[in-house]
Order: structure tokens, then C-alpha cells, then sequence
């Protein structure tokens, strides 16, 4: 299990290459919801997400003969994005496997940050594919079955214990639940009153099948949410997230995107459906512990055009 010295270790591994993103009061949101809530703004992270912590924290533990070989990840988006442009700027070449379906935005970043993107008909060949490259002689940068990925993730936890005022309930995305794990394992150490939920989208609730069967297990991915779109969690973050967190909550798609809208509508910023998804989930869990709750949502990343949003809220009749 990872433990807050591993997170302040990691911290300190990173400062230099990441940034402290603002822990600040969502009025409109808190006006929105009917409750107070707290917003950490991981979108305007370095790469657009969080994703830029984990992958540098493992570029950055590299000893030289990796360095040298590379790495290799696979990514649903902002993985890859982060890992582009963090081994770019590091100086290690990077090749990074998504699935077709991720967006093209995605794709297109990574190749310009100078990575090697090579694309799978499913998200599933994109991990083996991994796992062959990793066979060959790079080294993997898991999204989130790593110790080091979850430590680094695991400071967003860290600075908003360290940032935020009086919480309660804190609300984290799921997608294999490298940020969930970290962010956990930190606020249970530091604020251990604090109540931490997972959330996940209905066609990519692969920690939800795990807590019903008692381990990870393969799931169907149908969602729209690409970014949270793992085939299965790991032994390892679903370790931490049986241990730490207090509940998953699902969301539909059409929920998600609908969140994405009112993020920009109440709270201006421009998140993607990964962190639209805590909007529906916010009010399910106040239906659960009360309008006196004290709210703390993780706006996780914000890598998604305005045409996306724009299709998803045609075919779901969101406005």
C-alpha cells in the first residue's frame, strides 16, 4: 500500500516538473449543487490532466540504460499526451499505444510532443501490445499499475489536504484507479475523517465489477469517456480503493457530458467528461450524507474539443 511518505517523496521528486494547481471555492458549483464544494483544478496541470505527475515521476526514477532503451505506454488519451510531452522535455523517446478510439486530439499531441503513437483496434490490444514492447526492451509506464504512477498521482491528494479548507467528502474519477489510490492513501493519512468516492461511467466501470467480484475482471468498454476507459483494474489499485475509499458511483454517459456543461456554465472551466462524470455523482453522495456536507470535487483533466462535446450532447439530447 502507498503510504504518504511515499507521496511526499514523490512530491518532492516532481516539484520541479509539475505544477501546483489551484485548490479553490466552487461558488458556482456550491450554488449549483446546494452544498459547499471545493474544486482542485487538475486540468490546468502541465499536459492537461494529472496524468503529467505519474508519468513524470516515473520518467524521472529511470536509471541510465532505460533511459537510453525508452519507454512505452498505452493511454485512452491523457496518459499518452502526458507522456509525450514529459519524456519529451526529459529527453527519452517515447512510443505510445492508444486505441483508435481515442480522440484525435490526443493522438495528434503526442506525435507533435515527438512520441511514437501506434494505434489498436481495441483498448485491450493496445495493453498487449505494451506488454510486447516492454518485452523488447522498453520500459512500461503503466497508467496506473505502478507504485511509483500512484505515489506521484497521490499528490494531488497531498496538496489538496494541505490546500483545502474543512472537508468531508471528496469526489475522484476512476478510470484503472491510479488516482483514486493515491489520492486515498494521502487523505486518509492526513484527513482520515475525510469520506473519499470513486466514479466511474457505465460502460467503463471496470472498479465497480471488481468490488462486486472481488478482484479486477475484465469489463466491456462502451463509453464515450475514452480517459477512463480501462478493461480491468489492477490487484493494486484495487487494493487501495477496497481499503480507502468509502463507494463507487456510476453515471451514465449522457450524465457525464451533461457535467462537462454545467462545469463550464457554473464553475468556468473547460473539464472533459471524465470530470463531468463528479457532477451526477456529487448528488448521489448528498443524497447519502446530507446537504451539510462539505464537498471537495478533483477536476481531473480538460483535453476534450469543443466538436466532441458538442456530438455527445446531440446524441445524448443533453443541452
Amino acid at each position: 500500500m502507498t503510504t504518504v511518505a511515499d507521496i511526499e517523496a514523490a512530491a518532492e521528486r516532481i516539484k520541479d516538473h509539475v505544477v501546483r494547481t489551484p485548490t479553490l471555492p466552487g461558488v458556482g458549483l456550491s450554488a449549483l449543487l446546494g452544498a459547499d464544494v471545493t474544486v482542485k483544478l487538475e486540468l490546468l496541470q502541465r499536459t492537461g490532466s494529472f496524468k503529467a505527475r505519474g508519468a513524470t515521476a516515473k520518467l524521472l526514477s529511470l536509471d541510465e540504460a532505460e533511459r537510453a532503451a525508452g519507454v512505452v505506454a498505452v493511454s485512452g488519451g491523457n496518459h499518452g499526451i502526458a507522456l509525450a510531452v514529459m519524456a519529451g522535455a526529459l529527453d527519452v523517446r517515447a512510443t505510445v499505444v492508444m486505441p483508435r478510439s481515442a480522440p484525435a486530439r490526443a493522438v495528434d499531441i503526442a506525435k507533435a510532443a515527438g512520441a511514437d503513437v501506434v494505434l489498436a483496434d481495441t483498448m485491450g490490444r493496445a495493453f498487449a501490445l505494451m506488454d510486447e514492447y516492454r518485452a523488447s526492451g522498453l520500459t512500461a509506464v503503466h497508467p496506473f499499475d505502478d507504485p511509483t504512477v500512484i505515489a506521484a498521482q497521490g499528490t494531488v491528494g497531498l496538496e489538496l489536504a494541505e490546500d483545502a479548507g474543512e472537508l468531508t467528502d471528496v469526489l475522484v474519477s476512476i478510470g484503472g484507479g491510479g488516482l483514486i489510490a493515491g489520492v486515498a492513501a494521502a487523505l486518509r493519512a492526513l484527513r482520515p475523517g475525510v469520506r473519499v468516492w470513486g466514479v466511474e461511467t457505465e460502460g467503463a466501470a471496470a472498479m465497480s465489477a471488481a468490488l462486486a467480484a472481488g478482484g479486477p475482471v475484465p469489463v466491456e468498454l462502451t463509453s464515450v469517456v475514452s480517459t477512463l476507459s480501462a478493461p480491468s483494474v489492477s490487484p493494486l489499485t484495487y487494493e487501495h480503493v477496497s481499503a480507502l475509499v468509502t463507494d463507487v458511483v456510476t453515471v451514465t454517459d449522457a450524465e457525464a457530458v451533461r457535467g462537462t456543461l454545467d462545469l463550464a456554465e457554473h464553475a468556468k472551466v473547460w473539464a472533459e467528461p471524465a470530470a463531468g462524470c463528479l457532477l451526477p455523482a456529487a448528488r448521489r453522495v448528498l443524497t447519502r450524507v446530507g446537504d451539510d456536507a462539505r464537498l471537495g470535487l478533483v477536476i481531473c483533466g480538460g483535453n476534450v474539443t469543443t466538436a466532441d462535446v458538442a456530438d455527445w450532447a446531440e446524441r445524448f439530447g443533453v443541452r
